[in-house]
């Protein structure tokens, strides 16, 4: 029986402009079991869960849980918890990581203050400090959500842990199921799709060079999904890898169509047209489901280069 992931890879479905939206990640290491929403179907308190999503609606911050890879038994004597929070949009990316004994710590947060990419509430709260290790490679494991990700992303999880690669967590979920395995890196913010451990290992490579692996790439996550695109197809147009060298400076227009302009930090502006369009044949979009859908897809029109006058 064939799985939403292997019909999306042989319909060659374009993976640009898929990536999850939020300007900033708050993560919080829970082991054992996840249910589909694991924030309240896990073993942490469901009143916790709960109260982080409402905190965390309309801030720009994006709320899952992190394990290590491997075995997931929960003894329930959790006595330390790994926590992270990191802003994604270029210019102000940053990773600050954390330990606490209490979940309903991060309830004293402010989240506004985290999706508009000030770390210092974070700080104070819960003593974080920056990150000085790897970059995070979030590969998301979420089986109760999509079997593809069980299937694809435990053993890639596995993988890189096994080789080394330090900063590797399994995460609940990072949309796209039909993508699997998918990635998120951490801080630089650009999502994946259907990588192996070698790809992997080359976007790590490049997220410590500050350069940016767009093959497979979904795109970054501080940017709605015309503006993932546009920023994508200017850097494969121009050749520009560099990770904070483009900016989505805005997005004008709505669903079907859209005009985005892409800003360089030397001063170079583009203008790139985004069209909507509907993924054909329909195809299952979640193991989960048995009906076909026709996922919307960012097909990027035009990608112009604009005179200073002109990006003014």
């Amino acid at each position: 029986m064939s799985t939403c992931s292997t019909v999306s890879q042989g319909l060659d479905e374009p993976l640009s402009g898929t990536a999850p939206t939020a300007r900033a990640w708050l993560l919080l290491e829970q082991p054992g079991p996840w249910g589909a929403r694991a924030l309240t179907s896990s073993h942490l308190d469901p009143l916790v869960g709960r109260a982080l999503e409402a905190a965390a609606e309309g801030t720009g911050v994006r709320v899952a849980l992190i394990r290590r890879p491997g075995r997931h038994a929960d003894s329930g004597r959790v006595t330390s918890r790994q926590v992270y929070a990191a802003h994604t949009r270029p210019g102000n990316s940053w990773l600050h990581g954390a330990t606490t004994r209490d979940p309903r710590r991060l309830l004293d947060l402010d989240f506004a203050a985290l999706g508009a990419g000030d770390h210092r509430g974070f700080d104070a709260v819960l003593q974080g400090r920056p990150h000085a290790g790897s970059p995070l490679a979030l590969v998301c494991t979420n089986g109760k959500r999509d079997r593809c990700c069980a299937l694809l992303g435990r053993p890639l999880a596995a993988e890189l842990a096994a080789s080394g690669a330090d900063g590797t967590w399994e995460v609940t979920h990072l949309g796209g199921h039909r993508f699997s395995p998918t990635l998120l890196v951490l801080p630089h913010g650009y999502a994946y799709g259907r990588v192996g451990a070698p790809d992997v290992q080359e976007i790590l490579h490049g997220v410590q060079e500050g350069r940016v692996v767009v093959e497979g790439c979904r795109g970054n996550s501080s940017w709605e999904r015309p503006g993932q695109a546009a920023e994508l197809a200017v850097r494969t147009s121009v050749g520009e890898y560099a990770a904070g060298a483009l900016t989505v400076a805005r997005i004008d227009g709505t669903a079907p169509h859209w005009e985005v302009t892409v800003a360089h930090t030397d001063g170079r502006h583009w203008r790139v047209v985004v069209a909507q369009g509907a993924s054909v044949p329909p195809r299952p979009e979640s193991c989960g489901t048995s009906a076909l859908g026709s996922p919307a897809r960012m097909d990027v029109v035009e990608v112009r280069e604009l005179t200073t006058a002109l990006a003014g």
